[in-house]
This record gives C-alpha cells, sequence and structure tokens, in this order.
C-alpha cells in the first residue's frame, strides 16, 4: 500500500475498515508536515457530507462518572445506532504524554461491534478536546458512525471549544456538590443543552434531587427564560433513569431539525472550525518566522537580565512588530 495514497484511506473509511479509520485519525493528529499533507488529501476527497449523525458532548468534573455514564446510555444507542466515542485526555505539560485509560473503564462498549472508541491526547491544547477532534468527527461519520459522544477533560470556561463542535452540550454534576457547584463556571452554565446529575443511588437519591434543585436554580440566572436547559437524575451505575436522559438527548436534537436549527448550528461548527485553525496556524507561522524569533529571543534575554520589566518589553515588541508587518 502506497501510504500517500488518500484514496485508499478514502475507500476504506467508507467500507467501515476501523484499522483504516485509526490510523488516518492518527495521521490528522500528526504534526508531520508529511502527514499533514495527507491528511489534507484524506478529507478533501471525503468531502462535505450533510450528516444524520448526532454529536453529544460530555463534560463534569473528575470523579462524577462520565465513562461509567458514556457505558450505560451507550449500550441504549447501540440498540439503533452505530457509536463513535471520542475520550479525550489531558496531556502532562510536562512531558506531553497521556494516560488514554477511557476505554479501560467501558468494559461493554469496548467489546460492542457496534462501538468504536478512540482515546486521544489534548497535546496541551485548550477548550476540552485537541486540535484534531473536529477532523476525527468528520472521520468517524465517515465510517457509518452515526452517533458521536466528545469526553471532554473537565469542566470548566475552556470547554467552550466542544460546544462549537456539537449539537448537544451535556453537563455531568454529581450529588451534594457543594464547592464543586460553586466551580461550574457560569460560561458553561450558559452553553450546557442538559444537566444530569449522575450517581442518584442508594443513599444519595435526596442528596441527588437537592442539587437538582439547585441547578435549576443557577441556570435560572444563566440562561434565558423559556430556554433553560432540562435537568435530570440518572445512575449510570443501575441505569435508572438513564433512559429518559436518552430520550431528552433525542427530542432535543428532533427538535432542532424541526425548526432548522439543526443545520444552522451545523453551518456554525464548519464556520468556527475555519476560523480557530486560521487562528492557530496564523499563530503557528508567526512565531516560527525567523525575524519575530529572534526579536523574542532578544527581549526575553533583557528579562533575564533585569534590564527590561515585563510590560515594557510586550509594549517593545508590540511597537517592533507593528512597524515590521502592519
Amino acid at each position: 500500500m502506497n501510504r500517500k495514497d488518500a484514496t485508499y484511506y478514502v475507500d476504506a473509511i467508507r467500507s467501515g475498515d476501523r484499522k483504516v479509520l485509526s490510523r488516518a485519525i492518527s495521521i490528522v493528529e500528526s504534526t508531520r508536515s508529511s502527514d499533514m499533507e495527507l491528511s489534507q488529501r484524506i478529507l478533501t476527497q471525503l468531502g462535505h457530507v450533510d450528516s444524520t449523525s448526532l454529536r453529544i458532548g460530555i463534560t463534569g468534573s473528575p470523579g462524577v462518572g462520565k465513562s461509567t455514564f458514556i457505558e450505560s446510555i451507550g449500550q441504549i444507542m447501540t440498540k439503533e445506532h452505530q457509536l463513535a466515542i471520542l475520550a479525550i485526555d489531558p496531556s502532562s505539560p510536562e512531558t506531553g504524554g497521556s494516560i488514554l485509560g477511557d476505554k479501560t473503564r467501558m468494559n461493554e462498549l469496548s467489546r460492542n461491534p457496534k462501538v468504536y472508541i478512540r482515546p486521544s491526547a489534548t497535546y496541551n491544547y485548550y477548550g476540552g478536546v485537541n486540535q484534531s477532534t473536529y477532523k476525527t468527527i468528520l472521520l468517524c461519520e465517515a465510517a457509518g458512525f452515526d452517533r458521536v459522544i466528545i469526553e471532554t477533560v473537565g469542566v470548566g470556561q475552556s470547554e467552550y471549544m466542544v460546544r462549537g463542535m456539537v449539537d448537544f452540550f451535556l453537563l455531568l454534576a454529581q450529588p451534594a456538590a457543594g464547592d464543586e457547584l460553586q466551580g461550574i463556571k457560569k460560561g458553561v452554565m450558559e452553553m450546557v443543552d442538559g444537566i444530569v446529575v449522575n450517581k442518584c443511588d442508594g443513599e444519595l437519591v435526596q442528596k441527588a434531587m437537592t442539587t437538582q434543585s439547585q441547578l435549576k436554580e443557577a441556570l435560572h440566572y444563566s440562561q434565558d427564560k423559556g430556554k433553560q436547559a432540562p435537568v435530570l437524575c440518572c445512575s449510570a451505575v443501575t441505569g435508572e433513569k438513564i433512559h429518559d436522559v436518552y430520550q431528552m438527548i433525542e427530542k432535543a436534537c428532533a427538535a432542532q431539525k424541526y425548526s432548522g436549527l439543526f443545520d444552522q448550528n451545523r453551518t456554525s461548527q464548519r464556520s468556527n472550525y475555519f476560523v480557530k485553525s486560521i487562528e492557530v496556524v496564523m499563530l503557528k507561522r508567526l512565531l516560527n518566522n525567523p525575524e519575530i524569533s529572534a526579536e523574542r529571543t532578544e527581549l526575553l534575554e533583557k528579562l533575564a537580565e533585569g534590564t527590561l520589566d515585563t510590560f515594557t518589553a510586550v509594549d517593545e515588541f508590540m511597537r517592533w512588530f507593528e512597524n515590521r508587518y502592519l
């Protein structure tokens, strides 16, 4: 096989070859120039196809049970659909490494022939996803997966990126959240399409219902009246009311399609990717410019010597940049 032959990848992906799909995802995640060129050819040949798939983003604080929840709701989805799960793990800022252990926590789904699980690292890319997540979604859809779940690294204001890639954005919370509830950023509360209080079982049932009420109250101040996201309780361990969550997602997306909002969102997703990609590429090329790199190095040396303060250094660099390039 000629590794440079994009047609090979396109044909194999469309036929549902998962090994080739995995290799293609590795290619789009690669920063090697040859891989980046091949990635571009693969995605261009796949082209834009109006997809009937649903893209679902799931976020929540560590320990809330995201993987267990996906394991539970995924078994409902696969009764009628092909499911791809993109699990994003944080990368170490020191080594760049990542554990990528989410697949091991989805025992049933990992054995299900209707499921494809792809753990990926953030590579220290902000936004709850990585720089190639949108491309990976398109590859999975081309391979025939009509339900795509993106499990983000955690919860916070950085989750705004995943919101621009999905049709339904779900926040998982846990009972007796306390400080955790306070830590859920207002920005996330404004973006969510639904909230689910997980671990609503045993002695935590009453606490889960209390947290549910608190979250509804928080949404009252975070979202427009009449458009407030539903807040449900469930137990991913026992499966209690998981089907209600599934129905909430399906009905919300069906309503989007009926109103035309679904197609508008997909157009917006493509536009968002276009804008963000240009920003990333332009910044990278600017920072790799020899003249710009030399000017930065010179100012960094002055900072290290103590002959220049940080704020003056920033001002000097921007003045130099504007005079040289703008």
